[in-house]
């Protein structure tokens, strides 16, 4: 039966329900209903479950069904002889997907199925759509993401995953709790994006009759905690870029960014490798997961290499021999290597490119890589012993950069130079560029201690944690191109 003639099936359904003067859509349950894994364990009690139908099949004067909680299923007996009135007459107007209240005795059949034998019910709500089955499914990827409602109902390993997610955040405020910091909660609408690399959403605000841009991330704003007298402080947070989607990337995003005052780029090892450990152990009750086939091992301590090492390693170009942008350029001929620079421009931008190519992606057990380029890192320290060096380091897993540190920057001469270096860049076409922000610079001439700061992306981190091989399957909701017209289902 094709969908439209089962929609109109419900609707008639739904009408011959109304006639007998029962709402299809009542406003409570009553509330001595319990879960229904609560009541699978009171043999021979009187319960009341409620839940969506999950099966319904009739024979003659009883009829079995299924319904299921957020708890779990049980299944239910009608009894024609059990019911009060007429109501046994009901059951050929519900359908699967609807909602039911039942009171009933529980017991075990002679198949030995824990089941409900129901004396009374209650429709809660009508479901006017069938479910999907496995012959009308949700085979498409991007359909199964944008109906996450159906996805949630038909497949319970979608809500596994969401479980670790809830889980993994617990786990993380505690973490962060637990050393010391404080959650705090800064904008999300700001007059000036800053704290990373990436083009923003703009807004206009008609109050103020200003512009407004969604953050592309909260550092600054924290940092401004730091000079205001916090020495530890993180928030969990969306982000928003306006950058192209893939497996992982969306345009809205979840962060988790803290500061600390008075420690430094080396402080952030042991503490990345005890967060990140101590997390996976949680989820799976061991250090070794399986991601996309392969085993990857979170024992401490992680391997580290210098952003430069690696480079070499996988390419063959040493950056201490190539020092300006046009060295590189130069270098990467050579080497033939080829990569889209529409929109990248300068010395730290041409960097980045080349280890996206030809680096980022071998590192798949967790590795530390440190000292990146200073031009890469506008908003950190560079190392006393090298000015080219930057104090940074990220940690990698199967390609995924997992987290970004730094020792921050706290000179404001310096930090303005940077930034007007970048804004040079921006005008010779560099597209993704760091901007000029006079009240930061006016919060660090006040005074910024010794800071160390870290992200990190908590849906990539859930993707490997669930074993998923896109960030759209641990977002509820992520972002989608239009419906297209006609394709609803």
């Amino acid at each position: 039966m094709a969908l439209r003639d089962l929609q109109k099936e419900r609707l008639k359904k739904l009408k011959n329900i109304e006639r007998l003067r029962i709402n299809p859509y009542p406003s409570y349950a009553k509330p001595s209903r319990i879960g229904i894994d609560r009541a699978r364990k009171l043999m021979g009690k009187k319960v009341v479950v409620a839940g969506r139908l999950r099966s319904l099949r009739p024979h003659g004067k009883i009829t079995f069904a299924n319904v299921e909680d957020a708890t779990g299923k049980i299944q239910l007996l009608f009894r024609q002889d059990s019911l009060k009135g007429e109501k046994y007459d009901l059951l050929p107007n519900f359908d699967i997907g609807d909602f039911l209240q039942v009171s009933g005795n529980v017991i075990r059949t002679q198949a030995g199925e824990i089941t409900v034998d129901v004396l009374d019910f209650t429709l809660l709500t009508k479901s006017l759509r069938p479910l999907p089955s496995s012959w009308y499914g949700l085979d498409d990827v991007e359909e199964r993401v944008r109906l996450r409602y159906v996805d949630l109902i038909i497949n319970p390993e979608v809500k596994r995953v969401f479980e670790i997610r809830h889980k993994t955040i617990r786990l993380i405020r505690e973490f962060m709790q637990d050393k010391g910091f404080v959650e705090v909660e800064t904008p999300t609408l700001q007059p000036i994006y800053g704290g990373a690399t990436a083009k923003p959403f703009t807004t206009h605000h008609n109050a103020l009759g200003i512009k407004l841009y969604l953050r592309i991330a909260d550092e600054l704003y924290l940092k401004r905690l730091i000079v205001g007298g916090y020495e530890k402080v993180f928030e969990i947070c969306k982000d928003f870029r306006n950058e192209g989607i893939d497996r992982q990337h969306n345009p809205e995003f979840t962060m988790i960014e803290f500061y600390w005052a008075y420690a430094d780029y080396n402080d952030l090892i042991p503490f990345t490798e005890e967060f990140v450990s101590l997390i996976v152990k949680e989820v799976h009750g061991k250090y070794e997961i399986e991601y996309q086939g392969t085993k990857i091992n979170f024992k401490p301590p992680f391997k580290r290499i210098t952003f430069t090492d690696l480079v070499k390693q996988t390419c063959g170009i040493d950056l201490n021999q190539c020092q300006t942008e046009e060295e590189l350029l130069k270098a990467m001929k050579e080497k033939k290597i080829k990569l889209d620079l529409k929109g990248v421009v300068g010395y730290g931008p041409l960097c980045d490119e080349l280890y996206k190519k030809v680096a980022r992606h071998t590192l798949i057990q967790p590795t530390h890589v440190l000292d990146y380029p200073a031009d890469m890192k506008p908003l950190a320290k560079t190392r006393t012993d090298n000015p080219r060096i930057s104090e940074s380091l990220q940690l990698l897993c199967f390609g995924f950069e997992l987290t970004n540190s730094y020792s921050e920057l706290n000179d404001p001469i310096d930090q303005k130079r940077k930034w007007m270096e970048q804004m040079k860049l921006a005008k010779r076409g560099l597209e993704e560029h760091q901007v000029l922000d006079e009240d930061y610079i006016r919060a660090l001439e006040y005074g910024m201690p010794p800071t160390a700061g870290w992200a990190i992306g908590i849906d990539r981190f859930v993707a490997l944690l669930t074993n998923q091989h896109t960030i759209k399957d641990v977002i509820l909701f992520p972002t989608l191109r239009p419906e297209r017209k006609g394709k609803k289902t």
